[in-house]
């Protein structure tokens, strides 16, 4: 059962469930979804995020305790839906241990758990592997679900598709950066986040990907018919990639020649939870065809 609340005159929080669960994820669309299709008189705005959403609605049109009611109707509804979505899923190169992002952690060791760690090596230490290699392959080894774009332009949220045992745990720093390299990849709770634009953080910074997943002038090939690449429900597959190939990778950008591999497809909750491992291999063998 959801939790809700007021916030003010013009806001209806609602909270799916305490702890980030793709099936908590699942249950936020589906209601933001259907309060969107519902055209509620009064609704203004719909904002989800990884297991809560809010929405604000004009208190001069639609009372509170209307909205309440129209919301929790949608809520019994969304209960009966088949946790079924159509999404995409796209393959991202990341360059691990990149010197842009060690240079700029090494600015900031002081706010730091470990100073004399890099973030990678903290995040591999904490988590019970024996090095940077074994937990860079744990971070790109399964694919990644976006449960949330915000908090600055384009920035994903993404949580990964494994079971609760192997879910990767690292807390934010001590205290924020006031720097991070923009396409940095970071890391922070269990939520990977790509830093869209550049400017400060907290996540622990793990590499940086030559892709870009915001462009407000729609000047870069893949984004010309919308400046924010990523959407709620897309499943990303992370590709570790040398400098040789960053570099490439950031002139076919300059050039309007690169294109993630992406492919279209329908994700079933209930078929994933059955057999994680081998759904994850169906999906991402989509992405080349196999």
């Amino acid at each position: 059962m959801n939790r809700y609340a007021f916030g003010a005159d013009e806001h209806l929080f609602v909270e799916c469930d305490e702890e980030m669960s793709l099936g908590a994820f699942f249950k936020s669309l589906s209601m933001t979804t259907a309060i969107r299709e519902s055209r509620i008189a009064g609704v203004t705005e719909i904002c989800p995020s990884n297991a809560s959403f809010q929405v604000k609605f004009d208190p001069d049109v639609i009372s509170p305790d209307d909205i309440l009611r129209e919301v929790k109707a949608i809520e019994r509804d969304a209960e009966k839906a088949d946790p079924v979505i159509k999404t995409r899923i796209v393959e991202m190169p990341v360059y691990y241990q990149d010197p842009w992002t060690h240079e700029t952690m090494m600015r900031f060791r002081d706010r730091h758990q470990e100073p004399s760690s890099t973030d990678l090596e903290y995040a591999a230490r904490i988590n019970g592997f024996a090095d940077v290699d074994a937990f860079v392959k744990a971070h790109s080894g399964s694919p990644w679900f976006v449960s949330m774009v915000g908090f600055v332009a384009g920035l994903p949220f993404m949580y990964q598709m494994v079971d609760r045992p192997r879910q990767l745990q690292v807390p934010k720093y001590l205290r924020p950066r006031t720097d991070t390299p923009k396409l940095t990849v970071g890391y922070g709770g269990c939520f990977t986040a790509i830093y869209s634009v550049r400017g400060a953080g907290g996540y622990q910074m793990f590499g940086i990907t030559p892709m870009p997943i915001f462009d407000p002038t729609q000047e870069t090939s893949y984004l010309r018919d919308f400046m924010v690449f990523f959407k709620p429900g897309d499943i990303v597959k992370f590709r570790p990639i040398g400098r040789e190939e960053y570099d490439q990778a950031v002139a076919d950008v300059d050039q309007g020649k690169f294109m993630p591999p992406t492919a279209e497809t329908e994700f079933d909750l209930r078929e994933f939870q059955s057999d994680i491992n081998a759904y994850n291999h169906r999906l991402e063998g989509m992405l080349h065809g196999h």
